[in-house]
């Protein structure tokens, strides 16, 4: 995983939390401590990938059933209190692998892989692998637990 590695040298050391979709998407729930701890993240000014993006405009609309300038409202909200990590071929490869090696399902480890390339030390996710410490990369937690 000399991937890893190499995008750290290249100066960005670990530093940030990386936020799942599922963690955002709490911002807008009725669970208001849920809501709050997800609040407090977003404040902390994590990192989040496209994919995120992606994966919270599908939910907000299909699921949620929002207006999609209500959409643009969260997302604008959000944007402007992360960091926006692009997808690369580099992230795509290393998901690949951390999917092998670690059990993963593949778009989880495309936000793993994305967390690592970033230099994240550790990566917020309701539903991914409690305690699971990601060699090279970041250690994923259940913030509401």
């Amino acid at each position: 995983m000399g991937g890893i590695e190499s995008s750290r040298a290249a100066g960005r050391g670990k530093a940030e939390g990386f936020l799942d979709s599922n963690v955002l998407l709490y911002l807008l729930s009725a669970d208001a401590a849920k809501a709050d701890r997800a609040e407090a993240l977003l404040r902390s000014r994590p990192v989040i990938s496209v994919q995120v993006l992606n994966e919270v405009t599908h939910v907000c609309v299909r699921k949620l059933g929002m207006r999609w300038d209500e959409v643009d409202e969260f997302l604008t909200l959000v944007k402007s209190l992360c960091r926006i990590a692009p997808l690369t071929v580099d992230m795509h490869d290393l998901a690949r692998r951390l999917a092998a090696r670690y059990g993963l399902a593949f778009y989880d480890a495309c936000i793993v892989a994305c967390a690592s390339l970033e230099g994240c030390e550790t990566l917020y996710s309701e539903d991914m692998h409690h305690g699971l410490a990601v060699e090279g990369g970041p250690v994923l937690a259940n913030p509401f637990l």
